[in-house]
């Protein structure tokens, strides 16, 4: 087996140069020696144009393999890549800019409108604006060599929290004092801890958008591993299912929407298709219907995995074993991880008892928002950090999420939460998509509301609304019940599958006061 000391793609690339390292959403097959000699070029190109260790590099692009190229050259000159959402608009994009400090700005010609504007609005130096598909970006690498740059040193990523309640702020941890090779191991340790070994002629499978934490690490640490990955533009339930068969992939990451989204496939699609290559099947970012998840493991086999964890850190793991023996558990603390409930006051509560979730900062997790001391003050208690999520432990540690407590409904009194009652809606045959959140009642405070997608064909009728009310019936508590829906044509969602919850539920707290 290959030893730990030797693991990062620029070690592989050197062993076995000719390997595949990529294939591209364009269907490129990319080698480890072209892979990683794009990253090079890129890395001196950089340090032509002035950066050195320490300072930002802004990235606005679609899945792609030049995406991959600059995160291999800020991870060995000691510089932070920033990851933008191309979603955003100019004067979005024009404050993380800012905030961000970066010295250069990298965009697609899909982007490039928004990404010149905001750079004007904010004076952002535009020779320091690389376009990858045009000659911007042609002269940044031109005549650079393919060699490893000199005086290499551990790079960061600083992902920007999607800014639920005011602006986004990046997430920054000090860069450790180490060197690239040592660093892309420790990126490593959470595939280890899943079981998931180097090469082994291993494939990885990522169609979410790189902008996000756990897609940029997965797809980077299966690389640094020495494994293949098969890189989309956009996440399909069939073509990820077609890549699973076509490539033979062993690994993927998927959150609940898209675990969702494929069991809702019709059978007569799921069985043109062989998954039985599929090793991990790994999940985050919320809680799965335990119908989904139930019905994923019988699909796919006992191969899927579940862990905890947040652009801040984690984190707690459990296999199919662990959570068929607790249906509805995110896992136990992983190595090195501990979890604990504390109440409002920071008070530890037993188990069973649900409060806020708090986990523990190493010297390597600790983080602090950027230019945002108050929030940063605000989710961590002494050495642990929560990310707003409510839930509990049972007696054998194993967590469970309730929801986030920004999005807990109090009515009457009672504390409410919409993920429990989402899980449930998803679940009825006449919904595709849906979302919960409590609107103002001026009896009860809050009083609950159902956004939905009716799957095609279903009509948007008081006859459905009664229909979905009497299949709720049988899963919830009366006092969980919608009050009202309304039906959207599509709901607002990410590519990631994240929903933008705060858009649906604004328009009824305008002129109001939500406490939360």
């Amino acid at each position: 087996m290959t030893q730990m000391k030797t693991l990062g793609l620029w070690n592989f690339s050197q062993w076995e140069p000719q390997k595949p390292a990529l294939i591209d959403p364009a269907g490129k097959t990319w080698t480890r020696q072209e892979l990683v000699g794009l990253g090079n070029q890129i890395a001196h190109g950089l340090r032509a144009h002035g950066l050195q260790a320490g300072d930002t590099v802004a990235a606005m692009l679609p899945n792609c393999a030049h995406y991959i190229a600059i995160n291999l050259a800020v991870m060995q000159t000691g510089m932070f890549l920033a990851p933008l959402n191309w979603h955003l608009a100019a004067s979005e994009v024009s404050y993380i800019l800012e905030d961000s400090q970066a010295k250069a700005f990298f965009c697609h010609s899909s982007t490039r409108d928004v990404a010149v504007k905001s750079a004007q609005t904010n004076n952002f130096d535009l020779t320091q604006l690389f376009c990858i598909d045009d000659e911007t970006f042609n002269e940044l690498v031109l005549e650079q060599p393919t060699s490893l740059p000199n005086e290499r040193s551990a790079g960061m990523v600083m992902f920007y929290t999607s800014g639920t309640t005011g602006k986004p702020k990046g997430v920054r941890r000090n860069i450790p004092p180490i060197d690239p090779d040592t660093n892309a191991t420790n990126f490593t340790m959470l595939l280890l801890m899943f079981g998931i070994m180097p090469e082994q002629n291993n494939v990885h499978f990522s169609g979410s958008p790189l902008y996000h934490t756990a897609a940029m690490n997965w797809v980077t640490s299966s690389l640094h591993l020495g494994h293949c990955v098969v890189l989309h533009d956009k996440w399909d339930a069939e073509n990820m299912l077609r890549a699973i068969d076509n490539h033979k992939v062993t690994t993927t990451h998927v959150v609940p929407t898209q675990m969702v989204r494929l069991c809702k496939l019709d059978d007569s699609i799921k069985q043109q298709y062989d998954v039985s290559s599929v090793t991990h099947l790994i999940h985050t970012a919320a809680p799965c219907p335990i119908d989904v998840k139930v019905e994923l493991i019988d699909w796919f086999g006992p191969v899927i995995y579940e862990y905890y964890a947040s652009t801040e850190g984690g984190g707690t793991i459990a296999n199919s074993q662990d959570w068929l023996a607790n249906p509805g558990t995110v896992g136990r603390a992983w190595p090195t991880a501990e979890v604990k409930i504390l109440d409002d006051d920071g008070n530890e509560l037993k188990a069973g008892e649900t409060g806020t979730v708090y986990m523990l900062m190493t010297d390597v997790s600790r983080f602090e928002y950027k230019g945002d001391k108050e929030k940063t003050a605000k989710t961590q208690i002494g050495n642990y950090f929560t990310a707003g999520d409510i839930g509990h432990l049972n007696e054998e540690g194993f967590l469970f999420l309730s929801d986030r407590k920004i999005d807990m409904i109090i009515s009457g009194g009672s504390n409410i939460y919409p993920a429990e009652i989402e899980n449930a809606l998803i679940t009825s045959p006449l919904v595709y998509d849906c979302c919960v959140f409590g609107i103002p009642n001026e009896e009860w405070g809050e009083e609950i509301k159902a956004a939905v997608q009716l799957r095609e064909g279903i009509p948007e009728s008081k006859e459905t609304i009664a229909q979905l009310l009497s299949y709720l019936e049988e899963r919830l508590a009366r006092m969980k019940l919608p009050k009202s829906f309304d039906f959207h044509a599509e709901l607002p969602r990410d590519p990631n599958g994240k929903i933008y919850k705060r858009n649906l539920r604004a328009p009824y707290w305008q002129g109001k006061v939500r406490n939360v």
